[in-house]
């Protein structure tokens, strides 16, 4: 198979139109079979579902090329069940067993000449989706769904390395303790937006959001969970039921335990403890890990011991880790690898 004329060394990370995409829809009460597609348009009802309520969900993740030369995708069991939990929790149709994977693996060997080669530094990210399609005028789910994935290369989240970020301590709260924080749905990105502007026009990179009911504990940022690591070498992550439960996240746990050695566990993280803590990291699909120097709130500069030059050692072993693994140069723990047969 011959790869498409692309700079696959100088890729940002944006949208780029590739030939095939995935479609399939809902309609009275039951899926059709999908079908691979080479339409890029979408052409909605001006009173869709998704238009007038925001019933819309997502899911990302990536496909990669590994050191011996497959395509790979990296736990898309977890991406199908976490787009089931978020479906549901907007009242939307979920997708069969084995749908969603079935789907991500005939898109992905669709655009195989998208996949970046490896070495580049450039995956394919997968981004599947799924919308209220049908009119719907009063407060209701819509009776109709679409569910899509498209495909882009994209090059490194960050060029020439992960230098460490600053973000601040958020006046804006990202979600309700009862609300749908812990689902992939559009609307939570929605509410992030104007948070994210205002913290770049200030000059930091990201937000960090506390809880809103008591505004002391942290929970995560617009679009990535935390990673701190403790002065004495444990990792720990917040824990929240308000909080999206990220497959890079869970996956970083476990390479602490098993692969590096360490103590890790979930659980409540103060803003009031952070301070103590000798390394903190945002971890998501985009990025792996991005590193964070300094944490600014409301003027008092929290600065990790890590610095701002590069990550902290023991975040570099976790992102190397996985990233080894991901890329096929680290043997993968059963199951975490799922490979596209061509």
């Amino acid at each position: 198979m011959e790869k498409k004329d692309i700079d696959w060394g100088n890729l940002g990370f944006g949208y780029i139109k590739t030939d095939y995409r995935y479609v399939s829809n809902f309609k009275d009460g039951k899926w059709d079979d999908g079908e691979i597609t080479t339409d890029d348009k979408v052409v909605l009802s001006e009173c869709a579902g998704v238009l007038q309520y925001a019933q819309t969900v997502f899911e990302g993740l990536k496909a990669y090329t590994t050191e011996d030369g497959r395509i790979v995708t990296f736990r898309p069991d977890l991406n199908a069940e976490r787009l089931n939990q978020s479906a549901a929790r907007l009242e939307m149709p979920t997708l069969p067993d084995g749908r969603f994977i079935d789907a991500v693996e005939k898109t992905i060997k669709a655009n195989a000449a998208f996949v970046p080669p490896y070495g580049s530094g450039a995956t394919l990210y997968v981004r599947p989706y799924m919308f209220g399609s049908n009119p719907v005028i009063g407060v209701k789910p819509a009776d109709e769904y679409q569910f899509r994935i498209l495909v882009t290369p994209v090059g490194p989240y960050f060029k020439g390395g992960a230098k460490p970020i600053v973000i601040k301590v958020s006046d804006f709260d990202r979600a309700a303790p009862h609300g749908t924080g812990n689902i992939k749905a559009g609307l939570n990105y929605a509410m992030s937006l104007h948070a994210i502007v205002t913290a770049h026009e200030e000059g930091f990179a990201e937000n960090m959001y506390l809880d809103a009911a008591t505004r002391t504990k942290v929970e995560e940022t617009g679009g990535a969970n935390f990673l701190f690591v403790t002065k004495d070498g444990k990792v720990v992550t917040p824990k929240s039921n308000s909080i999206l439960p990220s497959i890079t996240r869970r996956s970083l746990i476990q390479v602490a335990r098993d692969y590096l050695g360490l103590e890790a566990e979930e659980r409540e993280i103060t803003l009031e403890e952070v301070a103590d803590m000798a390394e903190c990291g945002l971890c998501g699909t985009a990025a792996v890990i991005s590193p964070v120097g300094k944490i600014n709130d409301h003027g008092k500069e929290i600065c990790f011991p890590s610095g701002m030059e590069e990550m902290g050692p023991v975040t570099k072993k976790l992102y190397d880790t996985l990233t080894g693994i991901q890329m096929g140069r680290i043997e993968a723990p059963e199951g975490w690898v799922h490979e596209i047969k061509l």
